[in-house]
């Protein structure tokens, strides 16, 4: 007999199966629990509430603790353990798989009312919930999720990821309006819209906001950090999260492979502690082993978070000398009228045309089909591919813009592509290319990546620059009297252009 035989944790497994909803690991888990006052789990009276659980360790972590805890109040450890589970640990799975697999976790069984569950229950679902619901449609859109009625209205045998939490305008039915002291989980990230690509908006802010409606002493959440500086229909819930005193510590991580081993989360991921009767006004937020920093607001006029210490100090000092942002001059969507799928060019013709959709790189069409912008045609325009990689070996901190090329008069290009600025003459477009290739600018680009897709707010922290002469950044490092320790971090995090 191997006495050293190989039991992993099955949560551990389960947590690597997923992109969709994020499975969370039983380590990291216990790590956000550590966030809480520990005399919760010396409590007989606490309540906690996962309202999204998908594998239950939480709630199972949870039972642990308190199990521990209560030891010398209920000596009896049936006694004991029948209390924590029917009084004190409640749930709301995703999805009837899911609740299968919680219900598995914390009783022991799918079914609480089988011989089998280590606390018999009078129904199947204990005090882990699971209803199937519909949503709830107006003008192609759910009104309690946002979820796409194209995608999502497919009948009776596909799941329809209506969650129960956030589908209802009464959170406080659920559980026949009781009070919880603990709100905890690791919230659905996004659902798709059924836009181009594959595209998604994020989920997880209902769930941040409907939790906040309960009123519960503690609230801590698992979500993504791109709230700090983007997102889709997340400025609200940002200046919401910016000016909320209750929020008291918030740890982030730049990678989200960090937290969640295999699983990539463009942007890192967070978890935070709000409490209840915290006003202080101040965070602690400490981000990839930093100092921790005790605030969490927005600075020098913008309306996003910057996440790094130095890279705020480094902001502060070029908005000093250089207030007008890049951002200013880079175009909005669809420069000259031409969509990414756009296919009707000719081999040969008036206007050259640059376009993925060609093998070549570029096609012709004519004059008259430019439909926007054709005043600039014979200009020289700087522009960069609006789909750019930001590397998983670069811990996703490092916007490559491969494709960044000078498009020449009579040449447009198609929305896949991003113009950062166009000119009368060669030399100031190719001094333009000499900024864009510099370290400087692409690290003033960091705090504002929160996705693929490079946008005119991508440039929001990078200065306006004259460009009639080229730069280096050893000029701008000058220029904006950078320090050693500023200098080294930049070169650190982002390679030479290529």
């Amino acid at each position: 007999m191997k006495s050293n035989a190989y039991n992993p944790d099955v949560l551990n497994c389960i947590a690597n199966l997923s992109n969709d909803e994020v499975f969370t690991p039983p380590e990291l888990a216990n790590k956000v629990l550590d966030m809480l006052p520990q005399e919760l789990f010396r409590s007989s009276q606490t309540t906690f509430l996962d309202p999204f659980t998908k594998s239950g360790v939480f709630l199972r972590e949870i039972v642990k603790r308190l199990d521990r805890g209560l030891e010398s109040q209920i000596p009896d450890r049936r006694k004991r353990i029948d209390h924590i589970l029917h009084h004190q640990v409640f749930g709301i799975a995703i999805t009837e798989l899911t609740s299968h697999i919680a219900r598995r976790s914390v009783y022991c069984s799918k079914d609480a009312s089988s011989e089998y569950s280590v606390s018999r229950f009078k129904t199947e679902s204990g005090n882990i919930l699971y209803r199937p619901l519909r949503h709830t449609w107006s003008n192609g859109k759910c009104r309690y999720c946002g979820a796409s009625q194209e995608v999502y209205d497919r009948g009776d045998q596909a799941e329809q990821y209506a969650y129960q939490f956030i589908h209802t305008d009464n959170p406080h039915t659920l559980f026949n309006n009781m009070k919880f002291d603990v709100i905890i989980g690791n919230p659905p990230y996004q659902l798709s819209d059924g836009g181009n690509r594959n595209s998604a908006s994020p989920i997880y802010q209902r769930f941040v906001e409907q939790a906040k409606l309960l009123s519960p002493q503690y609230l801590i959440m698992i979500i993504p950090s791109r709230w700090y500086c983007g997102g889709r229909d997340l400025k609200d819930f940002r200046a919401s999260m910016l000016k909320d005193g209750h929020l008291r510590i918030l740890y982030d991580y730049k990678s989200g492979a960090d937290c969640f081993p295999g699983i990539r989360a463009g942007g890192g991921v967070c978890y935070f502690l709000w409490d209840n009767s915290y006003m202080e006004n101040k965070v602690l937020f400490t981000s990839h082993g930093e100092e921790p920093i005790v605030r969490l607001k927005t600075e020098f006029g913008l309306d996003f978070f910057i996440r790094d210490t130095i890279a705020r100090n480094v902001v502060a000092k070029v908005r000093a000398i250089d207030p007008i942002a890049l951002s200013s001059k880079v175009w909005s969507q669809k420069p000259f009228g031409f969509r990414t799928n756009f296919t009707d060019f000719k081999q040969q013709g008036e206007v050259k045309l640059y376009t993925k959709k060609s093998k070549s790189g570029y096609a012709f069409v004519s004059k008259k089909d430019i439909t926007k912008n054709a005043e600039y045609l014979n200009y020289w325009k700087v522009v960069t591919s609006r789909s750019t990689s930001v590397p998983e070996e670069d811990n996703g901190q490092v916007l490559r813009m491969s494709q960044t090329f000078i498009s020449e008069p009579n040449s447009v290009v198609t929305e896949s592509y991003v113009v950062i600025d166009v000119f009368k003459n060669k030399s100031e477009a190719e001094n333009c290319m000499s900024y864009i290739k510099t370290r400087f600018l692409r690290f003033l680009c960091q705090p504002t990546i929160v996705s693929p897709d490079v946008s005119n707010r991508t440039f929001d922290l990078v200065p306006l620059q004259d460009f009639s002469h080229p730069w280096t950044d050893e000029l701008l490092y000058k220029k904006y009297e950078l320090g050693t320790e500023e200098i080294a971090f930049i070169e650190s995090m982002i390679r030479p252009m290529e």
